[in-house]
């Protein structure tokens, strides 16, 4: 089964904005994983206005099942990874004032800077995970920076799904299915949620692992987060 990891970001922003310990960050992670999510994940950026790097040490010690860290691979943030060695690191092509994640990389441009930062990681066990789009050119040269995973960026899946289901997937089936003949692995991330995640998964079956941060946490105002994991995971069954 795909597993879950709970991108805990936007319970940092709910924290900060009141500069004190409230939400705790380090016992929601422990309870996300004992109400069953299997990983978490953390996308520390430069300005840190939500997870802190404070916050990634922090919780290294505490996650016992994956501990996955995205963001841009500037000097600060390779250190930070190589010091932790969480179970993956997720790369993505954020500029450092960007609101969120909304592009792939273009592996073909940048597939010297990856295959640079890559086998660093890899040298420490790390295992890497690259975010792409559904252009097929780029999953291809994914393949050629020595990544053991892409992430498919989902926003424009999201987007669509209320309108077409099956349009919105079907360029992500025709790219994870490339995938998976070269021998990635396949996670996915950004905009999933209850209405479109088993829709997702059921069409691309061998997906890994999906990160789900901001509907999650949305969903937990009204469901509470033992009850919303219990519904994340139902739609990965």
């Amino acid at each position: 089964m795909t597993k879950l990891s709970v991108n805990i970001n936007k319970v940092a922003t709910i924290r900060n904005a009141r500069g004190n310990n409230l939400p705790d960050l380090i016992q929601f992670a422990k309870d996300c994983e004992k109400f069953g999510a299997e990983g978490i994940t953390v996308h520390p950026r430069p300005d840190e206005r939500h997870i802190r790097y404070e916050d990634v040490y922090n919780l290294a010690p505490i996650v016992t099942t994956e501990f996955n860290i995205e963001g841009f691979p500037n000097s600060t943030f390779i250190n930070l990874v190589l010091k932790v060695k969480p179970t993956q690191v997720t790369l993505v092509p954020d500029p450092p004032n960007v609101l969120t994640s909304n592009a792939g990389w273009d592996t073909l441009k940048q597939k010297d800077f990856l295959k640079e930062v890559i086998a660093e990681f890899k040298k420490n066990n790390i295992r890497t995970s690259i975010f792409v789009d559904t252009n097929i050119k780029n999953i291809e040269h994914a393949k050629e920076t020595g990544t053991d995973r892409i992430e498919l960026y989902t926003g424009p899946y999201a987007e669509e799904f209320a309108k077409n289901k099956d349009l919105a997937i079907a360029p992500y089936v025709k790219a994870a299915n490339l995938a998976h003949r070269l021998g990635l692995e396949i996670n996915a991330g950004h905009d999933l949620n209850l209405d479109n995640l088993n829709y997702f998964v059921t069409q691309i079956p061998f997906t890994k692992e999906v990160s789900i941060g901001h509907a999650l946490i949305c969903d937990a105002l009204y469901y509470g987060i033992n009850e919303t994991i219990k519904k994340y995971l139902n739609c990965l069954k």
